[in-house]
C-alpha cells in the first residue's frame, strides 16, 4: 500500500476505535435504542444529501432490499448490541471483541461461499476463541450482573458483521459500495425508529451529549464509511480489512485516556490472541 493508503487505514482505525468511547458516554443517557438509531439515521441522511450534491446514483429501485438487509445486519443490529454492552462493560472490551468479526466471516464464507476452511484458518479461529476467553475471564471484581450478556452481545454483533460480508459477496454484487454506505444506514435508521418511542431517555440531554452523538454519527459512521469504501476501491477488501487489527489498540488507548479505563493483563493477552488469530485467518 502507498503511504497515503496506510495513513487512511490508521485514521479509520482511530475513528472506529473511538466509536466505542462515544457509545460508552451516550448509552447511559440516551439508552441503546436511541443511541443506535440516531447514529445510523443522522449518518444515512447526511450521506444521502452528500450523494445528491455530487449527483451519485444510489439505485434505490434496484437495490433497496439489499440496502435494508445490509443496513440491519451491518449497522442497525450491531450498533444496538454494542450500545447495550456500553451500559455494562468498558469500551476497550467491546472494541477487542469486535475484532473477531473476520473470524466469523471466515466461518460463514466456508459455509455459504464454498471457501476452504484450511488447517491454518482453523488454528486462527482457535486462537481467536482463546482470546475471547481471556477477555471474558476478568474476575468478579470488575464484572456486573450483565457482564456475560454484554460479552454475548458483542460477539453477536461481530457475527452480524461476518454475515453482512458474506451477504454482500453472495447477493449484492451489483450494489455500489458507496451506495451501500449511505442507503443501508438510512434504512436501518428508519427500521429502528418505531422502537425509539418505547425507549425513554435515561438522562438529561446536554450540549456534551449533542456533540457526542454528532461525533458518533458524522465522524464514526458517515465519514468513516466513505474512507472505508474508498480504501476498498483503492487497495481491495482484504487489505482494507486490516483496519480490524489496529482498532483494538486505539479503542483501548481512547478508553484509558478519556474514560480512565483499566487495562489488565488478561485483556492484553486476549487482545493479542484475537488479533493473531484474525491475521492467520485473513492473510493469504
Amino acid at each position: 500500500m502507498k503511504p497515503s493508503d496506510i495513513l487512511r487505514l490508521v485514521l479509520l482505525a482511530a475513528i472506529w476505535g473511538g466509536s466505542f468511547i462515544f457509545m460508552r458516554v451516550l448509552a447511559p443517557v440516551l439508552g441503546p435504542v436511541i443511541t443506535a438509531d440516531l447514529r445510523v439515521l443522522i449518518a444515512g441522511i447526511t450521506l444521502i444529501v452528500y450523494f445528491k450534491i455530487i449527483k451519485f446514483d444510489v439505485q434505490w429501485k434496484l437495490n433497496w432490499v439489499h440496502y435494508l438487509i445490509i443496513g440491519l445486519i451491518n449497522s442497525g443490529i450491531p450498533f444496538l448490541l454494542y450500545s447495550f454492552a456500553a451500559l455494562h462493560i468498558p469500551a476497550s472490551y467491546s472494541v477487542i471483541l469486535n475484532s473477531t468479526s473476520p473470524l466469523f466471516g471466515a466461518i460463514f464464507s466456508a459455509i455459504w461461499l464454498s471457501d476452504k476452511l484450511t488447517l491454518k484458518k482453523i488454528i486462527g479461529l482457535l486462537l481467536g476463541a482463546i482470546g475471547v476467553a481471556f477477555v471474558s475471564n476478568v474476575g468478579s471484581a470488575t464484572t456486573g450482573a450483565f457482564f456475560g450478556l454484554s460479552i454475548i452481545a458483542c460477539l453477536t454483533a461481530a457475527i452480524c458483521y461476518g454475515l453482512a460480508g458474506v451477504y454482500i459477496k453472495k447477493f449484492a454484487k451489483t450494489a455500489k459500495p458507496m451506495g451501500i454506505a449511505g442507503a443501508s444506514q438510512l434504512l436501518a435508521g428508519v427500521a429502528i425508529l418505531p422502537f425509539v418511542f418505547f425507549s425513554p431517555l435515561r438522562g438529561e440531554i446536554t450540549t456534551s451529549v449533542v456533540f457526542n452523538i454528532l461525533g458518533l454519527a458524522l465522524i464514526c459512521s458517515a465519514v468513516a464509511y466513505l474512507i472505508y469504501y474508498k480504501l476498498i476501491a483503492d487497495v481491495g477488501v482484504t487489505k482494507a480489512l486490516t483496519v480490524t487489527f489496529l482498532m483494538p489498540a486505539f479503542g483501548v488507548l481512547w478508553g484509558v485516556i478519556f474514560l480512565s479505563e483499566v487495562v489488565t493483563m488478561p485483556i492484553i493477552v486476549g487482545c493479542a490472541l484475537i488479533i493473531a488469530g484474525t491475521i492467520v485467518v485473513v492473510k493469504k
